[in-house]
């Protein structure tokens, strides 16, 4: 058993090492990771340099980080009043001014690592992280809440474009799929939680469609996403394109059917069609410009 004098002096660490943790847990690692490894991965299809793919994965982190850690610290009201679960803030482990500050510092630096990949790129992405901001502080609860997800979607594949050498125009069918998928991660996102939220008194689009219309409309925007990624491109779909679209199609029906009984198999499904659609994505990498 440690002194009392040890005790104290591990206090303070111990108190960093949660409130570290609290903020890992309250950035949505979930989708942090998953946007910043995509469009990472989307720079080296696309063929930016290897420095440059560090820089766009730098910026995207940190546009991410400072989305979801603002969403937190926004929520940390409701989320309580809604007793969640598997929340840093609502358990106590990090503190609201403490994420506040956090969301801050990682748009600040969001700044300067989006302007290092090239003016117009870095407009593109700040523009989308702002869109996302206006979501988490005053969208999210009305009938315009896809808008966000929409547009900051889009400009994710055009920013990885715009950071090309000669900063290209990003092709239609790119900026497109973004869009049609952030529309799809909008209703995945807000689905679980529809009915706390309607408690709460938030009235997005998922929240007014209500939880069986949002399940319903989930996979129209993904297999939508699927069909642009292999009719979009300029000329014949590829090989294995017309298949993946049918795949696409045929598990989203599936997931509809079954969704009736159990919703989260409408939910699993539509995640599958989004896998096939980040495989297209990343096979056109090459043709995004």
């Amino acid at each position: 058993m440690g002194t009392p004098e040890q005790s104290v002096d591990g206090e303070p660490a111990a108190r960093w090492s949660r409130a570290v943790a609290g903020l890992a847990g309250s950035c949505h690692p979930g989708p942090v990771v998953a946007v910043t490894v995509l469009m990472t991965a989307l720079a080296v299809t696309a063929g930016q340099s290897a420095p440059r793919c560090a820089l766009t994965g730098a910026a995207v982190l940190a546009g991410q980080l400072s989305v979801g850690w603002c969403n937190d610290a926004v929520d940390a009201r409701r989320d309580t009043a809604a007793g969640r679960r598997g929340k840093p803030v609502v358990e106590g482990a990090v503190g609201v001014p403490t994420v506040w500050t956090a969301a801050f510092v990682a748009l600040a630096l969001c700044v300067p690592l989006s302007l290092g990949c090239g003016l117009w790129a870095g407009a593109v992405h700040l523009t989308g992280v702002a869109w996302a901001w206006a979501y988490d502080l005053r969208l999210k609860a009305t009938l315009w809440s896809w808008l966000p997800y929409v547009l900051g979607f889009a400009c994710l594949p055009a920013f990885v474009a715009l950071g090309l050498p000669g900063a290209p125009v990003p092709a239609w069918w790119i900026v497109t799929t973004g869009a049609l998928l952030g529309a799809g991660a909008h209703l995945g996102d807000a689905l679980p939680d529809i009915r706390d939220d309607l408690r709460a008194g938030v009235r997005g689009l998922p929240h007014r469609l209500g939880p069986r219309g949002a399940r319903l409309l989930l996979p129209v925007p993904l297999v939508s996403a699927t069909a642009v990624l292999v009719l979009g491109p300029a000329g014949p779909p590829g090989t294995g394109g017309l298949p993946a679209l049918a795949l696409a199609a045929v598990i989203a029906l599936a997931g509809t059917v079954a969704g009736r009984h159990r919703e989260r198999l409408a939910f699993a499904a539509a995640v599958a069609v989004a896998v096939v659609d980040v495989a297209l994505l990343l096979s056109s990498g090459t043709r995004i410009s």
